[in-house]
């Protein structure tokens, strides 16, 4: 609707508008034609008459004039007319002499008022529309002897003004039908993919994950059908991350609730065994700090998702966070079979928050020893570089599939779904980092293991 408005609109009135300006030229064309061939006529057959009048003898006029009416040749096409010095009609190539006209005499006056010549378009005596023209003969005297009318009907021109002008305006709405019909196939051709693009994505925006597009053509409609179908099958792994995310946590919970309730009847039912009490406590006490990091954890996200994470930052010694770190699981990868390896050197101060780096190197670690077997190895290393510090976190362990790798920094994301986890703990560790100001890579591959590598700007770059 808005194309008939604005540009179909626009370009008929245009055309329109041009076919009305060539018919009216078109129209003075030829009036301007026939006036030019009357006159061009009116003064051969006038300087005929003056070279032989004789201003002396009246008759030689009237002569002349006879002869001149005798072989006129045009008597089809125009009428001459022969008049006296007071404008009545003396002769007539028709053969007979119509009644005198006092609108004659008038032009006749005008004709000698206005140099010889006067134009009168209108009706004759019949209601025909014709066109005449009177002009003054003279002798060589330069006295007037009379004048000569010629009259033409002008209804073979309008009829060819008429046909003309409808050929015109048959080309101007030929030209707007092909116009609307080009218009309306190039339309349709971008509304009825825009309408199935409109259904698709309120199917989408329903729940239909796996709703998709048919791409028809390599344009911008194809490219809008592939950016959709991409977002439908990115938001629908989201949605199923996010779901096996919500699955893991809630088991994750459910965990440590589960003993921490167990734990809490059985000391009820048990109160004066001692040894059972400690142990009972000291489960709970485990499995609540187990929970508040979970906690704590999802909290982070939260805060990450919103842009609120904020850090207190100071100028520290990074090695004693990278070394409590590994302390807290050298004894877990000893009960697991693996062995801990760590090497450090004299590393510069880092301007960094401590809490939040401590939370990497934790992170790395716990994923190194989730994800390696018994008798695997993880290698701790820490080095100075020319403008901080990097921290390399490797493993022997399981690895990860090149598919997969691009995405294990997403949220939700799992490699492998049955580990206890989360799924946003790389994602965690991959922000900080950023808001360190420094960069985390990860390198993998199955069956060989995985290194991950941290680099940080030393204190005084950051400032």
């Amino acid at each position: 609707r808005r194309w008939v408005r604005n540009a179909f609109a626009l370009m008929a009135a245009l055309l329109l508008l041009i076919g009305g300006i060539l018919s009216w030229v078109l129209r003075g064309y030829y009036y301007q034609s026939l006036r030019s061939a009357l006159e061009n006529r009116a003064q051969l057959y006038r300087r005929t008459l003056e070279l032989s009048a004789d201003a002396e003898n009246a008759s030689t006029w009237e002569k002349r004039s006879r002869e001149l009416i005798a072989y006129f040749t045009d008597k089809d096409k125009l009428e001459l007319q022969v008049l006296s010095t007071g404008g009545s009609i003396l002769l007539s190539s028709t053969g007979f002499v119509p009644e005198n006209d006092p609108a004659v005499a008038e032009q006749a006056a005008s004709a000698a008022a206005n140099g010889g010549e006067c134009y009168w378009t209108g009706k004759n005596g019949s209601g025909e529309r014709v066109m005449a023209l009177t002009v003054i003969a003279q002798d060589s005297g330069g006295n007037t002897i009379g004048a000569l009318r010629y009259v033409t009907s002008l209804r073979p021109m309008a009829r060819q003004i008429t046909v003309l002008t409808l050929l015109v305006f048959g080309i101007v709405l030929l030209i707007l039908f092909f116009v609307a019909l080009s218009g309306s196939y190039f339309i349709r051709s971008i509304v009825d993919p825009v309408t199935e693009i409109g259904r698709t994505t309120r199917r989408i925006a329903m729940g239909e994950y796996d709703a998709r597009l048919t791409k028809e053509h390599d344009d911008e409609i194809g490219d809008l059908c592939d950016a959709i179908n991409f977002m439908a099958q990115e938001i629908g792994e989201t949605e199923r991350m996010k779901n096996e995310f919500l699955s893991s946590v809630s088991h994750e919970l459910r965990t440590p609730l589960t003993a921490i309730k167990g734990w809490s009847e059985t000391l009820q039912s048990v109160p004066n065994d001692r040894e059972l009490t400690e142990h009972g406590l000291t489960v709970i006490g485990r499995e609540a700090g187990r929970l508040g990091g979970l906690v704590e954890e999802l909290l982070d996200f939260s805060r990450m998702e919103s842009g609120h994470i904020v850090l207190h930052r100071r100028e520290l010694d990074i090695l004693a966070e990278l070394e409590e770190a590994a302390f807290l699981f050298r004894d877990r990868a000893a009960r697991a079979g693996m062995r801990l390896e760590y090497f450090g050197e004299d590393l510069p101060p880092v301007w960094g928050d401590p809490d939040r780096l401590r939370q990497v190197f934790v992170n790395l670690l716990d994923n190194a020893v989730k994800y390696s077997r018994a008798g695997d190895r993880i290698r701790i290393e820490a080095a100075a570089m020319p403008d901080g510090v990097q921290i390399v976190v490797s493993d022997t362990g399981i690895g990860i599939a090149p598919e997969e790798l691009p995405r294990v920094r997403q949220k939700f994301y799992q490699t492998d779904p049955s580990n206890p986890g989360s799924g946003i703990g790389l994602s965690l560790v991959d922000e900080i980092v950023r808001l360190h100001g420094g960069r985390l890579d990860i390198d993998s591959e199955p069956g060989v293991g995985t290194t991950v590598t941290v680099t940080l700007p030393a204190a005084e770059k950051e400032k």
